[in-house]
């Protein structure tokens, strides 16, 4: 077989030399060309691929259609190639093509760098900048020569300082060529600078990749380092796109993420610093502005993991259809990258992992490779609460994000935070102290509690991760303070308190499971306080009637189990409770209706902690005690009663409180 191929491959070749010599013009040798029926034949018996040749087909002519075939014939009107040996010995070729503008004869369409020498410097001019690389051996610029344009002063100091005499000869002849070919652009640009204002046609004139571009993010200043820019054009018109990094914690380290904006088309001229994006170098209040955010990224790195914080201003959260949108918050947030990305994969912010050693000041990260730095990164802020061993430089600190994801306790959202609007949470000292309980049991809750926070993960069950959470269930009629008890209990310790009811788990079993996997998941991370408001519906002893509830109190009972956490249950009634739950609750307290002492008390603190004047004696207190009122009813009287004050422009006095009782039908004993 092997002879039978190499047979093949002899008359092959044999023939098509003989057609190359008769292509050329060379008379055929001696040898009898075998003719085509004969080279027909021997393919035919030839074994498909076994021909050690290769055959050319060549493109065909394009029909009305443009379409085209392949075809065997050599095409009669094709060029030798104009790139040679010959041209290769050149320093530079320019590639030039028809100018139909009326202003000369050519334009230069591209420019081919030979010269080792000019390579070396332009290595220089171009340093970081993206999509150039001075060290391949064919080296190409293109019009409209957009690095040239915006490295041009580089260009020229280099050509000027030049001191070897042959490379600047190169580098003279180069800018020669490109000065003719760039000096309207040139002129243009050093124009607009100095009067402040563009183009919208020569936008990517005076945007220079790696300056810094400023903008404004829901109204709020905000920089961001600047990679390339393209035009483009969607249904609101023709506009200039450019794809910006900021600086972020995408969870687990700092890195470039990559966002876009766009300036849309406009007429004639605008002052630059009024685009909705310019570069941070030309605008006029440039100084200040590096200044405020430079002090806003200091503080943005101190968001890096995951913090408890209060939250004022407006938020962003996502439409149905996934738009962003405003959204006043007020309250405790939770900061946490991680979990955001977690439970909002198609939300989480992007990045392209371009880690830039410049950004942080800590010089033993400069010379690591990619993956060493980013693992430095990633252990140095996985301490929560240290303090990191890396710090962001103040040009990093400049471009870092003026969001953060986090999650709203109040709204139960998942958002992203504006870094101004976000302040330290104001704590209650002396909430726990204000709560209407007696003193043993204040202690025994407390020190429930504290111990659960500190030593939660001391005591397993025999399945690993079984029966490490604390259960404990507050029973009684409204208003005798079991919500308060949780919230006291959380604001004492200083840790989070995640508020849900048996509505926001959902009706059917699979919502309720996947829901209560969620939050259990997410608050045993936050190490924070769970409380199930009303829990009735999932206490309540299963009967063999009603199968669709049972299912969600055996899915509640099965989650429960592997809770880590601290959850208060809140009841009005305990009395048909499911016999599984009275063993795997470790306190129970049940709330008395309250006494005179009691809501005296009550009356007493909501006093004391408002913010309002108030003439209210001690004897009114007396007075106010006899009234039977749950704690919520107290507040709601207190509330429009100091309303009434205040409209009356006067200290709140018993007056007002008995004007909002006889309203409402309440006096002493009623």
């Amino acid at each position: 077989m092997e002879a039978l191929a190499n047979q093949f491959d002899l008359k092959i070749v044999e023939e098509e030399k003989q057609d190359e010599k008769e292509e050329d013009g060379t008379p055929g040798s001696d040898t009898p060309k075998t003719d085509a029926s004969e080279k027909d034949s021997v393919l035919k018996d030839a074994p498909v691929g076994s021909v050690n040749n290769i055959k050319d087909l060549y493109l065909g002519p394009e029909d009305s259609q443009g379409r085209a075939q392949w075809v065997d014939k050599y095409p009669d009107d094709v060029e030798e190639a104009a790139e040679t040996e010959e041209t290769a010995k050149y320093a530079f070729i320019a590639r030039k093509k028809k100018c139909f503008s009326g202003r000369k004869k050519f334009d230069i369409h591209s420019i081919i760098v030979n010269s080792p020498a000019v390579k070396k410097v332009l290595e220089k001019v171009f340093e970081k900048y993206p999509g150039v690389t001075c060290t391949l051996d064919r080296l190409i610029f293109w019009s409209p020569f957009k690095p040239f344009v915006h490295r041009w002063a580089e260009f020229k100091l280099a050509m000027e300082t030049e001191k070897d005499e042959n490379t600047k000869t190169h580098l003279q002849l180069l800018h020669k060529l490109l000065q003719e070919e760039l000096k309207d652009i040139i002129k243009a640009r050093e124009d607009y600078i100095v009067n402040g204002v563009t183009t919208f046609d020569h936008l990517w004139a005076i945007f220079q990749p790696k300056c810094i571009v400023y903008s404004r993010t829901g109204g709020l200043p905000n920089c961001q380092g600047f990679c390339t820019g393209e035009y483009g054009e969607d249904r609101c018109g023709k506009y200039f796109q450019l794809t910006l990094e900021p600086i972020g914690w995408n969870g687990t380290s700092f890195n470039r993420g990559c966002e876009f904006t766009n300036i849309y088309e406009f007429q004639g001229t605008r002052p630059i610093k009024d685009l909705s994006a310019c570069p941070l170098h030309l605008h006029p209040e440039k100084e200040q502005i590096r200044v405020k955010l430079v002090k806003r990224g200091k503080k943005y790195e101190q968001f890096a993991g995951y913090h408890y914080k209060a939250y004022e201003g407006i938020g962003l959260s996502w439409n149905a259809e996934g738009t962003q949108i405003p959204v006043t918050v007020t309250g405790r947030i939770i900061i946490d990258t991680e979990s955001f990305n977690r439970n909002n994969p198609t939300k989480s912010e992007r990045y392209n992992y371009d880690l830039h050693p410049a950004d942080f000041k800590t010089t033993e990260i400069q010379g690591m490779d990619f993956k060493k730095m980013v693992t430095f990164i990633q252990n140095d802020y996985a301490v929560e609460g240290a303090t990191p061993k890396i710090a962001l430089t103040s040009d990093g600190h400049l471009i870092c994000k003026s969001t953060v994801p986090g999650y709203s306790l109040k709204l139960k959202k998942w958002m992203l935070f504006f870094v101004d609007f976000i302040k330290d949470i104001e704590w209650s000292e002396n909430a726990f102290n204000t709560l209407v309980l007696p003193d043993d049991t204040k202690d025994l809750l407390m020190s429930f509690v504290e111990s659960q926070v500190e030593n939660k993960d001391t005591f397993d069950d025999v399945i690993q991760g079984k029966g490490k959470g604390i259960i404990m269930l507050l029973s009684g009629p409204p208003g005798v303070g079991k919500t308060l008890t949780a919230e006291s209990v959380a604001e004492s310790m200083r840790i989070p308190l995640y508020m849900m009811s048996a509505g926001d788990l959902g009706n059917r079993p699979n919502e309720v499971e996947h829901a209560l996997q969620n939050i259990l998941e997410m608050v045993a991370k936050w190490n924070a306080v769970l409380l199930l408001d009303e829990c009735d519906v999932f206490l309540e002893a299963r009967t063999a009637s009603d199968l669709e509830r049972n299912k969600l109190v055996s899915i509640f009972l099965r989650t429960l189990e592997y809770y880590e956490g601290i959850l208060f249950l809140t009841t009005n009634r305990v009395t048909n409770m499911d016999a599984a739950f009275q063993s795997r609750i470790h306190i129970s307290i049940e709330y008395p209706n309250l006494t005179a002492d009691s809501r005296r008390q009550i009356w007493d603190n909501f006093l004391k902690n408002s913010k309002q004047k108030s003439e209210v004696s001690e004897e009114d207190l007396d007075y106010l005690a006899r009234i039977e009122l749950n704690g919520r009813q107290i507040k709601n009287v207190l509330k429009t009663s100091f309303l009434l004050s205040m409209r009356k422009k006067t200290p709140l006095k018993r007056e007002f409180i008995e004007i909002v009782l006889a309203i409402e039908g309440r006096r002493p004993g009623a």
